[in-house]
């Protein structure tokens, strides 16, 4: 594994920590190793005890000396100008060959782009231009990219012609960490391994599916990135657009990678595209101001560092989304996502159709508790079916009950930062959980138009919410017009 970008804060907090962590489990072979390539001018031996050091930090419960042990012996660097065509990629040349030589592996790479991606294409070029693309004697070379992938339809799909001259589509991993959590995962066992949820799961039993990315924290020192992203560039076409995916494609013919992305990438394409005029009435967008979290007063958006006075970006997006297919004709997907919220929590809620209410009419109940499906990925992953049940007495009332499933309870604790499967699916040249080209840029085609009427049309109303609300009064109105309502807490709310 060649990490560009070694020194950087995404190695040591994510990718070290993962690797150790697939290494404990016994997923790692003995012929393996690193070779962390960065600009900084280091010695193997001085990157070697900035990693162990790091990974005495970032490893809960403490790092096993043994393992760190065999973790350094299988870890090397180089560093240089990316721009240095021979001196840089010719030591690269030379280490891989030693490294190969000396702990018995065969001579297949992957590179891990932990760079900016503006030098994706330029880095990716100068591997093969130095005969380190080469796929020979039946080895391979895959190439991993960190998102964002472009930063709109027209950047990606030059990045992507870019990269399909040096590459072939199976040789390029587009990453995204949220794919990793075990929840997320769990979509295609739990839609398509359970014969009491497929049947369901469709427009003549499912009112609505909101799909919701709330952060507790602000951009975190990252003002000068998050103000050319913005919460919609940054979280909608990768993460939240994959969950959409998942949880409203067709049964794949096979689990094998490109049947799955098929069916991932017709959900992208049967997405209905906003003219103007829906981008104003089906999007919502919003700023934080400043407010309180966990009891303590944080600022506002626009007195971030780095972060323009009379800043117009967004840090909370919200979409009504139209899937024009028969399984989904007539059923909103309505997507957030927000910096500053109320609480940290990633959730998706498969809202049923309310029973008819005639059987009871001339009972005491005076609604019925609609049933939902609750897929929590982050803090706590698990799954809650939500229903109504009769309350114990002489009367006929209806109490709403949950049944939870919680993977630490059920499984136990798992130590993971999110890559682990995904690094292990790149050694193992599984691509299921990895954005293909058109899906990219399909992503790209859905979001460019609203990008485009907000970039003409800049919110005079910012900042419209404070830090530690729920978003923008606009987002409520977002369904309160079609009669509904986000599912707003964690646990134990009717929604409707």
């Amino acid at each position: 594994m060649m990490i560009f970008g070694a020194t950087g804060d995404l190695t040591k907090r994510k990718l070290f920590p993962a690797i150790y962590n697939l290494a404990k489990d016994g997923h790692i072979p003995d012929s393996f190793a690193v070779i962390g390539i960065g600009r900084q001018e280091l010695t193997s031996e001085e990157f070697r005890g900035q990693i162990l050091d790091d990974l005495r930090e970032f490893t809960p419960n403490g790092a096993d000396e043994e393992l760190l042990s065999w973790f350094e012996a299988r870890t090397y660097y180089t560093g240089g100008d990316f721009d240095d065509d021979k001196q840089l990629f010719g030591d690269i040349k030379e280490l891989a060959a030693k490294v190969c030589a000396e702990h018995k592996i065969p001579a297949n790479f992957f590179y891990y782009m932990a760079i900016p991606p503006g030098l994706f294409a330029n880095v990716a070029r100068k591997i093969v231009d130095n005969g380190l693309g080469r796929e020979e004697n039946g080895n391979w070379r895959r190439f991993v990219f960190e998102k964002p992938f472009g930063h709109d339809l027209e950047s990606a799909k030059a990045l992507n012609a870019d990269l399909l001259q040096l590459l072939d589509e199976r040789q390029i991993y587009r990453i995204d960490h949220y794919l990793g959590k075990e929840t997320v995962q769990n979509l295609l066992v739990f839609r398509f391994g359970n014969s009491i949820f497929e049947p369901i799961w469709n427009r003549n039993y499912v009112d609505n599916i909101q799909i919701t990315v709330a952060e507790k924290l602000g951009v975190e020192g990252r003002g000068g990135y998050y103000e050319k992203a913005g919460a919609l560039r940054d979280m909608i076409p990768n993460h939240i657009f994959q969950l959409v995916t998942l949880t409203g494609m067709e049964p794949p013919v096979s689990f094998d990678a490109d049947s799955v992305r098929d069916e991932q990438a017709k959900i992208l394409q049967a997405i209905k595209c906003f003219s103007p005029e829906e981008a104003l009435s089906c999007a919502v967008r919003g700023q934080y101001g400043e407010g309180e979290i966990d009891g303590n007063r944080v600022p506002a958006y626009r007195s971030e560092e780095s972060v323009s006075a009379t800043s117009a970006t967004e840090t909370f997006a919200a979409l009504k989304l139209s899937i024009d297919n028969w399984r989904w004709a007539d059923v909103p997907f309505y997507i957030r996502t927000g910096k500053r919220m109320a609480t940290r929590h990633s959730s998706i809620v498969v809202q049923f159709k309310k029973a008819p209410f005639m059987l009871f009419r001339d009972t005491p109940i005076e609604r019925l508790t609609t049933n939902r499906i609750e897929i929590h990925i982050q803090p706590d992953e698990g799954i809650t079916l939500h229903f109504g049940a009769k309350i114990p007495g002489p009367i006929v009332q209806m109490g709403a009950v949950d049944m939870d499933f919680n993977y630490v309870d059920h499984f136990g604790e798992q130590i993971s930062t999110g890559y682990e499967r995904l690094l292990f699916d790149c050694m193992i040249g599984d691509a299921t959980l990895f954005q293909r080209a058109d899906m990219v840029e399909a992503s790209w085609a859905i979001v460019s138009p609203i990008l485009d009427v907000w970039a003409a049309v800049p919110l005079r109303s910012f900042p419209n919410y404070p830090s530690g609300s729920w978003g923008p009064a606009e987002a409520d109105e977002l369904l309160a017009k079609d009669g509904r309502r986000w599912k707003n807490t964690e646990h134990h709310t009717d929604a409707v």
